[in-house]
């Protein structure tokens, strides 16, 4: 089969599209054929070595598809189920093997591509919203990159919850984008200083918590926007990461919290999986989530659309297919 595989550690041209064997499920695991898998920072993080893991390897951990084989002991699926998942290393493949109580059998009313373009983003901002900081009506969030395809499912969830939402995007054209998936107010952070405006959006009361996926670049005014007993939630790191940071700060900017969660230990057991991904399955349904796919790309271009990610030249999913 195809795969696209790391070697060594380093930037989009260590992304190798090469033959590799087809994979054999063990105990408790299926083989799934992938039609689509999804393009996030994660990847990036593995890709340069930020999360070790022996090479070679094969990218990616976010796919859907339909299950071609299992192993012994798996009573989650079954043979020809159409499933997504995420936060399972190896879906820049024509074929992966998964741990089967990570596969979350699709609905009938979500495509392949839609589902490996909702898990991982739409588990991130279910568990942004209802677990890590629970939003409830009348709070206000900040979300930062909110044009983005995490970006715009934290809006979604949060407007879901009752929230308002300050949104920060680069350009008008993502500000656009931003207010589609419902942001009641969006800072172009090239043009304005999201602190100060952020100050200035609530009488200088600050927000409630900022979603900050970006890391290094906002993380100072991040706290900054924050009310007496805020909370900066962050999770990703896509400028970079934060160093050098001294706790006692958080004590002198108002008796703060600072938490860095991550999808794993919010999908930990099969039962919140399900919970989670049913909520997700749902809203969808309903309407009241939507997923824009940005852009698709062939497993063959899985360079192009790192550098394209990396470059914030994006505003919504990425997707790979065979």
């Amino acid at each position: 089969m195809k795969a696209v595989r790391v070697h060594a550690f380093g930037g989009p041209d260590v992304l190798q599209y090469e033959d590799v064997d087809v994979p054999r499920p063990g105990p408790g695991e299926a083989v799934v054929t992938i039609a689509a898998s999804g393009v996030n920072y994660l990847d990036v993080q593995y890709r340069t070595g930020l999360h070790q893991t022996a090479t070679p390897f094969v990218i990616g951990s976010e796919g859907a598809g339909v299950v071609a084989d299992v192993g012994p002991g798996v009573t989650e699926v079954k043979v020809s189920d159409r499933v997504a998942y995420a936060m399972a290393l190896g879906s820049y493949a024509e074929y992966a093997v998964v741990p089967a109580w990570k596969l979350v059998p699709l609905p009938a009313s979500i495509d392949l591509q839609t589902g490996a373009a909702i898990m991982l983003q739409g588990l991130t901002a279910h568990y942004l919203t209802h677990s890590t900081f629970p939003l409830k009506h009348g709070d206000t969030a900040l979300v930062h990159a909110a044009a983005g395809g995490v970006g715009q499912a934290v809006t979604q969830a949060a407007r879901i919850r009752g929230a308002r939402v300050i949104g920060t995007v680069g350009s008008d054209a993502k500000a656009a984008i931003a207010h589609s998936a419902g942001a009641h107010e969006v800072i172009i952070y090239t043009k304005q200083d999201f602190e100060t405006e952020v100050k200035r959006l609530t009488d200088g009361r600050g927000v409630d918590v900022v979603y900050d996926s970006v890391g290094r670049d906002t993380f100072e005014k991040s706290l900054n926007c924050l009310r007496p007993r805020g909370y900066l939630v962050v999770f990703g790191f896509s400028s970079g990461m934060v160093t050098g940071f001294n706790v006692a700060t958080l004590g002198i900017k108002g008796s703060l919290f600072l938490t860095r969660p991550g999808l794993n230990q919010y999908i930990a057991t099969r039962e919140e999986l399900m919970q989670r991904a049913t909520d997700v399955f749902n809203g969808f349904a309903e309407g009241s989530l939507r997923v824009r796919i940005d852009r698709v790309y062939p497993f063959a271009d899985a360079r192009k659309a790192h550098e394209d990610l990396e470059g914030r030249r994006t505003a919504g999913k990425m997707i790979l297919t065979p």
